[in-house]
Order: C-alpha cells, then sequence, then structure tokens
C-alpha cells in the first residue's frame, strides 16, 4: 500500500461544484478518497467548510489561490485556511504577461520568496503548481528551473504536476527526483497516447509506479488526482482514477 494519501483536486469535478459544492464533496468523500484539493469554495464561509470536511472526514491537501489574491490578500487566505486546516497555499498559474522575459521570471521568484515568507509566519507552506510553459527555455534553462535556483527552498516547495511535465518534454519521475524534499504535492493526472489529451489516472501513458516511488521517496506528504477535461461525467472519471489507483496498491 501507498504510505502517501490521495486527494481529489476539486477543479476535476467544478461543473457540480458549481451547483452542489457540499453534495459534490461528500460524494467524493464516499468514492474513497482521503482528502480534497481546494479550486475555490463554493462560497462557503470557513467555519461551514470545517464542519462539511469534518462530516465527510475528508482533510484538505493544498488550496489553489490565485496570484491576484495572493498579491492583494493574502493575510486573508492564511487565515481561511489556518481555520479549515489546511497547511498548503498553491498558486495555480501565472498569467501570460507575468512570464514574458528572463527579468520577469526573477521578479516572480521574489515575489514568491516574499509570499512564502508570510506564509510561513503563520505555519502554512506555500508551493507553486506548474503547467507545460514552464518548460520553455529561458537563458538556456527550463523556466521551472529559473523560477526554483532564484527561490528559497524552504519558503516556495512544489506541487509538481506530472502530466505537464511530461507534456513539457520532461521525466515527471525524474523531475520528482531532482526536486526532492520539495514536493509536497504532486497532481497526478494521466495522458492519451496519440493526442495526449488528459485521462484517467491508470488508463493513460504516464509512469505511475516510478512517479509513485520518487514522491515517496522525495517525502511527499499527497498525492493529488486531477483531471482537468473529462470525456465522461467528471464524478465517474473521478471514480475511475481512485479504484485504478487502489487495484495497483497506490491508494
Amino acid at each position: 500500500m501507498s504510505a502517501i494519501p490521495v486527494a481529489l483536486q476539486l477543479y476535476t469535478v467544478r461543473d457540480l461544484t458549481q451547483r452542489d459544492f457540499a453534495g459534490t464533496v461528500r460524494e467524493v468523500a464516499k468514492l474513497g478518497y482521503a482528502g480534497v484539493e481546494l479550486a475555490g469554495t463554493g462560497g462557503l464561509a470557513a467555519s461551514d467548510l470545517k464542519e462539511l470536511l469534518a462530516e465527510t472526514g475528508l482533510k484538505v491537501a493544498g488550496s489553489h489561490i490565485g496570484l491576484d489574491v495572493l498579491e492583494g490578500n493574502l493575510s486573508g487566505a492564511i487565515e481561511f485556511n489556518l481555520e479549515i486546516g489546511n497547511r498548503w497555499i498553491v498558486c495555480p498559474y501565472l498569467p501570460e504577461d507575468r512570464r514574458k522575459s528572463e527579468a520577469d521570471w526573477r521578479a516572480i521568484a521574489d515575489l514568491f520568496n516574499k509570499i512564502g515568507a508570510e506564509c510561513k509566519q503563520h505555519g502554512v507552506q506555500f508551493c507553486y503548481h506548474n503547467h507545460a510553459f514552464e518548460f520553455e527555455k529561458v537563458d538556456d534553462q527550463y523556466a521551472l528551473d529559473l523560477l526554483y535556483g532564484n527561490t528559497d527552498p524552504d519558503l516556495v516547495k512544489a506541487e509538481l504536476d506530472t502530466y505537464w511535465v511530461l507534456y513539457g518534454g520532461a521525466d515527471p519521475a525524474g523531475y520528482l527526483r531532482r526536486l526532492s524534499g520539495r514536493c509536497p504535492l504532486v497532481h497526478l493526472k494521466d495522458m492519451e497516447e496519440g493526442d495526449r489529451s488528459f485521462a484517467e489516472v491508470g488508463t493513460g501513458v504516464l509512469p505511475l509506479d516510478a512517479i509513485v516511488d520518487a514522491a515517496k521517496a522525495g517525502g511527499t506528504h499527497w498525492l493529488i488526482v486531477e483531471q482537468d477535461v473529462c470525456k465522461r461525467p467528471t464524478l465517474e472519471s473521478a471514480r475511475i482514477s481512485i479504484e485504478n489507483l487502489k487495484a495497483r496498491g497506490l491508494a
């Protein structure tokens, strides 16, 4: 059995959470996930969300918070997440106009160090979630390497998205080993052969066993299933992913 618990990134089932956030979270719990990663809170107050989590037995495996909030109301985000028992605040994306040059990436690194320091003061860990654009070359190196090379490893951790690493042309298990000790959160996605579209975990070409082995060796706290686009009902896709992980002894 995997020593790492598995959560679902609720962005996977956003079509359902938009209509019934609490009911969808209850359904996710029934599928056998140990936790959820937030991409919004359905308008719930922290006290109500905390109550829902206690009811379902789900833990919070991180919260995706946009750069606008991180820059404009970080203290409020920290306060909310502390109240619901979340230890990880994650920047999920960088707008294109913030990453056009090496100077932009260095400015983001400086900003992330400041955000990470404020989070750390309050007992929260700041992380960054990658896509594929970080694997474009900047100053003869991947932008992701430039970012992590210019941020404090204690203040800025990685939520490595293994699908996007592979999509960007790199080896996800190899990247996990390179960032060993710096990836408390790992996104498990899968990729269909050929068109490289999103797939349920365990049905595509990602080397899951190697990824999980590297995550274990590197001290990862949560494996997080996410599927950006589903070809079947989203909750069904979430069910297939967790059942495939259980069948392989990874959940």
